[in-house]
């Protein structure tokens, strides 16, 4: 069975930035859906960004304007860049692999595979 495995988290203050990484293992970025979905201190899971296999990318409102998804086909793996961070953004931040689709799925059930997660956290 697959596995992902985030990094690059962190603590940051307001205003900087980080960059995640989501690795995988036993399986490839070729295909399907890679997602990233962040869950702060008591709240649901929330859909971050996502990128197809075909480099199609799609933003939650948390994300736009300020962060970015890419794939890294040198390091295979599929980056997440957040700039101007905000305390708010603090949060574990998972990687997800879900099938292909016509429309990017931005709900955790659509999506299979799971990393361990990734602490971000933004001081003010």
């Amino acid at each position: 069975q697959g596995q992902l495995v985030e990094s690059g988290g962190g603590t940051v203050q307001a205003g900087g930035s980080l960059r995640l990484s989501c690795t995988a293992s036993r399986i490839t970025f070729s295909e399907g859906i890679i997602a990233w979905f962040r869950q702060g201190p008591e709240t649901e899971r929330e859909f971050v960004a996502a990128i197809t296999s075909t480099d199609g990318t799609w933003y939650g409102e948390v994300a736009k304007g300020r962060f970015t998804i890419a794939r890294d086909n040198v390091k295979s793996t599929i980056n997440l860049q957040m700039n101007r961070l905000k305390p708010e953004d603090t949060a574990v931040y998972y990687c997800a692999r879900g099938l292909s689709s016509d429309r990017v799925p931005t709900t955790t059930g659509a999506y299979a595979l799971w990393g361990q997660g990734t602490q971000v956290t933004v001081s003010s």
